[in-house]
């Protein structure tokens, strides 16, 4: 398989519909390796559909989405391989133990040395005293720290990531926003949607404003959350 990598995301009046409702309306914008983007808005607003198209699980009604000089279709597998997605449904399996879960999507990533990775991802995760622990005993916070690592794995390009600090605590949301941004230091391009406006202000070096499908405001370093309150007044 030819490898495939990118430095930029570009959307292109993206549209998606479900039936005569309109989920997406001509969504606009770029992201670049080396920043972290958030998609504010409330519920509704569309944040989820775009993650979902964005990870190739969805398609645009139209539009374009770019992964550098690729597609969704022209990337393939190849592409896929590139991203790492943590939506609603954390794609664990609660019947296996967490070091199986782990095992299981190196192995289908074709992670080089798994076993040293799934170790890392278990300490990582804090993790490696339940390592062999079946994921149906673990609460909603270990469950989320382990799909977050079952995500980043294979250390992508890509990182999606729907309301990642759901379920976890001070030190877990801490954590995750350092490791966030060093990931962005180290190249990746990290769009996340998130309710949690004091974890996000650690963050997100830009943010996209949706409401009712529609960019309300692209907001730039620390002014989105002023830009985020008079975009959604604006727009009532």
């Amino acid at each position: 398989m030819t490898p495939v990598d990118f430095d930029q995301l570009t959307l292109a009046a993206v549209s998606r519909q479900f039936g005569r409702r309109r989920a997406l309306q001509s969504v606009s914008f770029e992201c670049r390796a080396g920043e972290v983007v958030g998609l504010l808005g409330p519920n509704g607003a569309g944040k989820s559909t775009l993650l979902a198209i964005l990870s190739t699980l969805l398609t645009p009604s139209s539009g374009t989405v770019q992964y550098g000089a690729h597609t969704a279709v022209s990337g393939g597998a190849a592409l896929r391989g590139r991203l790492g997605w943590l939506g609603h449904d954390l794609q664990i399996y609660p019947e296996l133990t967490a070091r199986e879960n782990l095992r299981f999507f190196a192995e289908l990533l074709g992670v080089p040395q798994a076993a040293d990775h799934v170790a890392l991802a278990l300490e990582t995760a804090r993790l490696t005293s339940r390592a062999d622990d079946v994921v149906a005993s673990f609460s909603r916070g270990m469950r989320q720290r382990l799909a977050l690592e079952r995500a980043l794995l294979h250390a992508p390009r890509l990182v999606l990531l729907d309301e990642p600090f759901t379920g976890l605590d001070q030190a877990s949301c801490d954590a995750l926003s350092a490791r966030l941004r060093a990931m962005a230091g180290a190249g990746a391009i990290v769009v996340l949607a998130t309710h949690d406006f004091a974890l996000a202000d650690s963050v997100l070096d830009r943010a996209v404003i949706l409401r009712d499908g529609r960019v309300l405001e692209l907001a730039d370093g620390r002014g989105w959350r002023a830009a985020y309150h008079g975009a959604i007044a604006r727009a009532h």
